[in-house]
This record gives C-alpha cells, structure tokens and sequence, in this order.
C-alpha cells in the first residue's frame, strides 16, 4: 500500500528506519529487531540506501524480503550518487517487480573518502532531480527528507528552505525531518514551510540516544545540534545502560510534545535496535490511555 493513502487516513504514522546489514549474523539479528517492533504495528519501515550506493543490492533484497516475510510496508531510499539515469531506472524496476510501492528519493551522501558530491555522468545532482525523473516514469508513492536546521551544506536556512519549494515541486508525497532533539526546531520549521506554501505531511524523525560518540558523529555530520540539557544528561550517566534510559527519556519528552503539537506522527532511527523504540511506543500508548477524553 502506498505511505499516501496510509497518511490519508487522518491516523498517527508510527514508522522505523533500519540500515542494511553485511553480514548473515547481523541479518538475523535485524530481523529479530522487526520482530520485535512489528506487534507495534507501524504505518511503514524504510531501508537506507550507503554512502555511493554501496549498500544497493542489500537494500533492495531487504525490502523485497520485508514485503514478502513480514506483512510490514517496506519503503526503500534511493540516492542519486553513482548512478546514471539508465542505472537508476533498472534499480526502479527491480523494485517495482518486487511489489515495492514506496521510495524516499535523496540526493545522497558522497562516497566514502569524498568530501563534496559529484553529478554522476548522465545522473542526477540534486533530490529534486530524482524525483521528478521518479514521478513522469512510475507510479511509486515518494518520500523527501528535509532538514529543520537546514542541510549542512546550505549556505543559509533560508537557501535551503528555498530548495526544498523546488523539490516539494517535483512531486513528493510527503517529507521526513532529519534527526533534532529540540522540539522548537521542528516546529519553526514547519511554520516556515507552511509560510512557502508547502502542505505536505511533515513527519519528525527521532533518533533515540543509545551511544554517546555515535551522537557526536552522527548530529557532526547532519549538522543537528544537541540542546545544552541533554548534553549535560549524557554527561552524568555511569555508563552505557544509563546513557539509554537517558535516551529514551528524552525521546518520550520529545515525542509527547511533538504529537501534542500537532505533527503527523514519528518516524524513529531505530539503528537496527528495538529496546529503546519499544520503550518509547510503549510510553506513549500508555499516555494515549491514561489522557482524559476531550469533549466534544
């Protein structure tokens, strides 16, 4: 089915990202995680796409297994690195033939050991691109991402803001932010985009903290920035297990205000754990319970 209808539907879309795995061992272990996470019943599960594709042929047997093995709506991401147009059409066959309905269309980031992207020869350079070349040749139902703090290589918020009208242009379904761990970034952002006359569901991705170096490394390279509180949170935790109680505090706090300020849903960068998405949707059905009934 595809994300659009299921947004359509005026219901919370609870949805998990995972990344491919490279070894049999980790295989498995990824698919103990959807197990764990199916009874959840997310509206949709998304398989990331490597750095220069590396991971492409990972991430489309993965999302064809998921449609296949598990009865979970698979949506597969796609990048624009290293790939002509022909290159990129082919992959889309696959999976169309595969049953896939949905695509997250990103420009990508540049392989490893580069530092700035390169136009692939007869490729794509931007998102925009892809996803245009997407919705005159198939019928996928598309995701975007965007970036509540702007994209790290925008020159302002307001630049990146502008391109994002233009990818929105393209035809996108709907969008999905970037990690942020501040609730006022998000809504900002959505203040801003609704002001450039964009409609879209804007879906909040979260990223519940479980590793205190891969925070730094991951928000360095998104250029998301850490609120002063959690870090000083982080910083008093003994060790690793407090570091993800921590974590999933922080993400219940986060994700509470976010859907009582209106937003769509959460879509959680599970990074192929379920204890702490698991902890988080359990909070959340239990507030869901426990908060008085509105009037009418």
């Amino acid at each position: 089915m595809r994300i659009r209808d299921l947004l359509g539907t005026g219901r919370l879309s609870f949805s998990f990202e995972f990344f491919p795995p490279k070894t049999p061992a980790a295989v498995d272990a990824l698919f103990q995680t959807i197990a764990d996470l199916q009874p959840l019943a997310p509206t949709f599960v998304s398989v990331t796409y490597g750095a220069g594709g590396s991971t492409r042929d990972l991430t489309i047997d993965l999302v064809g297994r998921i449609k296949r093995e598990t009865g979970l709506e698979p949506m597969a991401h796609l990048t624009c690195v290293g790939s002509s147009r022909d290159e990129i059409a082919a992959i889309l066959d696959r999976l169309a033939a595969a049953g896939i309905e949905n695509i997250m269309a990103l420009r990508g980031d540049p392989p490893r050991g580069s530092t700035t992207f390169v136009r692939p020869a007869d490729g794509f350079g931007y998102a925009s691109e892809l996803i245009a070349f997407i919705r005159q040749r198939y019928a996928f139902c598309l995701g975007a991402a965007c970036y509540p703090e702007g994209h790290p290589e925008a020159p302002s918020r307001e630049q990146d803001l502008a391109n994002l009208v233009t990818k929105v242009a393209a035809g996108p379904d709907f969008l999905v932010t970037q990690l942020f761990f501040d609730n006022q970034l998000y809504f900002d952002f959505v203040d801003r985009a609704r002001q450039a006359g964009i409609t879209l569901p804007i879906i909040p991705g979260i990223m519940p903290v479980t590793n205190v170096a891969q925070l730094e490394r991951f928000t360095s390279l998104c250029g998301a920035s850490i609120p002063a509180r959690l870090r000083a949170t982080l910083a008093a935790c003994a060790d690793e297990a407090a570091v993800i109680e921590a974590g999933i505090a922080h993400a219940i706090e986060q994700c509470r205000g976010l859907l009582a300020g209106g937003a769509p849903g959460i879509h959680f960068y599970t990074l192929n754990k379920s204890r702490s998405t698991v902890a988080i949707m359990q909070a959340l059905a239990d507030a869901a319970v426990a908060a008085p009934a509105r009037s009418s």
